[in-house]
């Protein structure tokens, strides 16, 4: 963790909860670009996300994490390496209700493997109480096969406490020293 700034992604398909997690985490109104959905995005919503998600948490005086969501269509793919560009971490969300949601973790980590080449990982599965599967474990089990133990949570993105979680298991990751 630096002393001051620190920058944390969240990344994952559309309808994950992106938006919505750091909305219900920032501590300042956050910052969204959503625009009127247009392709096959308006099956799941009428809004995503074409830019960027931000947000502010504030740790203590002095050390605040920005939360910056990443656009979850591939055409916007532009976007996520500019806003991987000095991240400390990756917080994946997947969808459990999406069709091929295993296929959504491979393709996501794919995308982001530069900067999970020097940062941690910790995916949050939303909509587990719609589909409950597959479960935490195979998304675990899938995950050991490509050498990678994230911290792997079931979370709703308009709980504060449970975004909460999956930001202190990430700068947990970081520095496991850190006072909760």
């Amino acid at each position: 963790m630096r002393p001051s700034d620190n920058k944390i992604l969240f990344a994952g398909p559309v309808g994950a909860g992106k938006t919505t997690a750091i909305a219900s985490l920032s501590d300042v109104p956050p910052v969204t670009t959503d625009a009127t959905a247009s392709d096959m995005t308006l099956d799941r919503k009428g809004h995503t996300t074409v830019a960027l998600d931000y947000g502010v948490l504030m740790l203590d005086e002095d050390t605040k994490v920005h939360l910056y969501g990443t656009p979850g269509q591939e055409r916007f793919d532009f976007m996520w390496d500019i806003l991987s560009q000095g991240g400390i971490g990756l917080i994946l969300l997947l969808d459990n209700t999406r069709p091929h949601p295993i296929r959504d973790l491979q393709f996501f980590l794919k995308a982001f493997d530069k900067l999970l080449q020097d940062a941690p990982l910790v995916v949050g599965i939303t909509k587990t109480d719609l589909a409950t599967t597959p479960t935490t474990a195979h998304y675990a089990d899938i995950l050991e096969t490509l050498g990678l133990r994230p911290p792997i949570f079931e979370v709703d993105a308009r709980n504060r406490e449970d975004i909460k979680t999956l930001v202190c298991a990430l700068l947990y990751s970081i520095d496991p020293g850190l006072e909760g």
